[in-house]
């Protein structure tokens, strides 16, 4: 949970710039990789992690921008990518204009519970990690390059000049 606004927009932020890197990846082609018959495909995986952004945060008050749960899954990886981007470059904007220290200790409704709006926001990080996750196994059944989220990925290790752990 956070308690300092400054906490959040340094984690966000940098959050932002490994969520944006993985989605950069994903291909028109890919969009439609799944797991399974009848379970989310990347692009659907990919566009839920980009409308989750305004859908939770605007539930505390916030205006932030971006695609509605409503809207459809777009037929082009970079309108995915683009519209994550710009909501969650909205989301930090809001944060930063309308919020201080003493805000992130109000409670909201949230699906029915009651969240402090610290806890929201680590909650919307986890929410990214869990789908981003999901995102790199069905990237690497699509044959594309994986991003890591919380640290190197395998192919990031020689470019850090490191030998990849043993598995």
């Amino acid at each position: 949970m956070f308690r300092k606004v400054d906490d959040f927009i340094g984690n966000y932020s940098e959050h932002l710039k490994n969520v944006a890197k993985l989605m950069s990846t994903i291909t028109d082609e890919s969009l439609a990789q799944e797991v399974a018959p009848g379970h989310r495909n990347l692009g659907q995986i990919a566009w839920h992690i980009a409308q989750s952004i305004p859908e939770m945060t605007n539930r505390t008050g916030l205006s932030v921008s971006g695609p509605a749960e409503s809207d459809p899954v777009p037929a082009f990886a970079r309108a995915i990518a683009e519209a994550y981007e710009s909501s969650a470059n909205s989301l930090l904007d809001e944060v930063k204009s309308k919020w201080d220290d003493s805000t992130l200790e109000i409670v909201d409704d949230m699906y029915g519970m009651k969240w402090q709006r610290g806890l929201t926001l680590s909650i919307l990080i986890s929410h990214d990690l869990l789908h981003g996750g999901e995102m790199t196994v069905l990237m690497r059944q699509a044959g594309l390059r994986v991003h890591g989220l919380c640290g190197p990925s395998k192919e990031e290790w020689a470019e850090y000049g490191m030998e990849a752990p043993a598995i």
